[in-house]
C-alpha cells in the first residue's frame, strides 16, 4: 500500500460529509487490490469508525462508473431491507456523500475515493471455522442475487470485461507465457500442464448461457468468504463487501468462488498443500444456505451445475495468480515472493480434491 499520511488521509475523508474530528486512519484488512483505511472520528466524546478506500485505478480504469454500479445496487438493497423491516437484521453498505452529493472523491494524484459508514460488531473470516459459518455466507450471497433481480434501470457497466470468462483467462495464461517477462516459466511446467490438461472445460458455462440454459443475471462476481460480514452476536450473514465488481455474470461464478474460498481449510497461500482440500461438510452446508438465499431464483440447470462451477472457478482463479505470478507480480499485492504462485498452486491443489469428490457433490441437494 502506498504511503499516506494522516494530513493526505484527513484532506480525503474530509471532502465528505461527516461530522466530528479526523482522530486518526490505520490500514485495515487484507485485500489484494485495493489500499482500505479504518478512519476514526471523534462525534461529541463518541469515537465512530468509516472505511476509506482508494480505487485501484489500474485494475478499475473507470471508477465513476465503478462507483454508478455500488450506488445503484447499495440504494436499492437498502430500500428493501427498510421495506421488509430488518435493518436489525440485515444491512448493506452504506456510502458516504460530498456536499454535491457525489459518492466518490479524487485526490490530488487523481486517485478516486470513497467512504462508507463502518459496520460495527462484525467480521470477515479469511478462514470459514464451521458449516454454520458456510451456511450464513451462502445465504447471504444468495439473498444478494436474489435482491438485485429487480434493479431498475439500464444494465450495470461491466466494471472488468469478461472478469469471469475462463476461456480468456487461460488465454491470459498463454499470452504470459509467451512474454516470460520475469523468466519465470522455467518454474512452473507442472502448473502449466495441470490447467492446460483441462482446458477443454473451461467454456461450458459460457456455452450453456449462449444456448440460453444458464441466464444472466446481477451478480457479486469475488464470493470469497472474507467478502461477507458475519455478525459477532448472532452468528449470521448480515452485510457483503466489495462491490466493485458487481456486475451481470452468472449464478454459477457467485456459487464456484463460494466453494473455492469457503471449502479450503487453509489461506489462500498456504505453502503446505497437504492443509489443503476440498471440506464436504463445508460444500454441504453452501448449497443448503445458497439455495435458500437464492428462494426461487435458480432454474433446473443452475442447480445441477453448483459442483462443476465450484471446480471451474477455482481452476480459473489459479489461472489468474499463476499468470500474474509469470508477469511479475503486477496485479494482486504480494507480501513476499513466490506468494502468487504459492496461490495458484493451493487453487490447483483444491481443483484436484474437487474433482476427487465430484460424485458425492453432485449427490448434494
Amino acid at each position: 500500500m502506498p504511503h499516506r499520511s494522516q494530513k493526505e488521509i484527513s484532506e480525503i475523508i474530509n471532502q465528505f460529509i461527516v461530522y466530528g474530528d479526523f482522530l486518526v486512519a490505520v490500514p485495515f484488512g487484507c485485500g489484494h487490490v485495493n489500499d482500505t483505511y479504518q478512519v476514526t472520528f471523534d462525534q461529541g466524546g463518541m469515537r465512530l469508525h468509516y472505511t476509506l478506500q482508494r480505487i485501484n485505478r489500474n485494475v478499475f480504469n473507470a471508477p465513476e462508473k465503478v462507483m454508478q454500479n455500488v450506488d445503484r445496487v447499495t440504494a436499492h438493497i437498502l430500500q428493501k431491507i427498510r421495506s421488509e423491516h430488518c435493518e436489525t437484521r440485515k444491512r448493506t453498505l452504506r456510502l458516504l456523500r460530498t456536499a454535491e452529493n457525489r459518492p466518490f472523491v479524487y485526490d490530488k494524484n487523481g486517485d478516486c475515493w470513497r467512504a462508507y459508514v463502518f459496520v460495527e460488531h462484525a467480521r470477515a473470516y479469511e478462514v470459514l471455522e464451521d458449516p454454520r459459518q458456510a451456511y450464513q455466507v451462502a445465504e447471504g450471497f444468495g439473498e444478494f442475487q436474489k435482491n438485485l433481480i429487480d434493479l431498475p434501470g439500464p444494465r450495470l457497466f461491466e466494471t472488468i470485461p469478461d472478469f469471469h470468462n475462463t476461456p480468456k483467462r487461460i488465454a491470459q495464461l498463454e499470452e504470459a507465457i509467451r512474454r516470460d517477462a520475469k523468466g519465470r516459466v522455467k518454474n512452473v511446467a507442472k502448473e502449466i500442464d495441470f490447467v492446460m490438461n483441462r482446458r477443454d472445460e473451461a467454456k461450458v458455462l459460457l456455452d450453456l448461457n449462449a444456448e440460453g440454459s444458464l441466464p444472466e443475471r446481477i451478480t457479486h462476481n469475488d464470493t470469497k468468504s472474507n467478502n461477507i460480514l458475519i455478525d459477532d452476536l448472532s452468528g449470521d450473514g448480515i452485510c457483503v463487501l466489495d462491490l466493485d465488481t458487481v456486475m451481470p455474470g452468472l449464478s454459477l461464478y457467485d456459487f464456484g468462488d463460494m466453494v473455492r474460498s469457503g471449502t479450503n481449510p487453509a489461506d489462500e497461500d498456504e505453502v503446505e498443500l497437504d492443509r489443503v482440500f476440498m471440506r464436504m461438510d463445508m460444500y454441504e452446508a453452501l448449497v443448503r444456505g445458497y439455495l435458500r438465499g437464492t428462494g426461487d431464483l435458480l432454474t433446473a440447470a443452475e442447480k445441477e451445475m453448483l459442483p462443476f462451477a465450484g471446480k471451474l472457478i477455482t481452476l480459473e482463479i489459479g489461472c489468474r495468480f499463476l499468470a500474474d505470478y509469470i508477469d511479475g507480480d503486477t496485479y494482486f499485492k504480494i507480501q513476499r515472493p513466490a506468494q502468487n504462485l504459492d496461490r495458484a498452486r493451493n487453487q490447483f491443489k483444491m481443483v484436484a480434491s474437487i474433482e476427487e469428490q465430484m460424485d458425492a457433490m453432485k449427490k448434494v441437494r
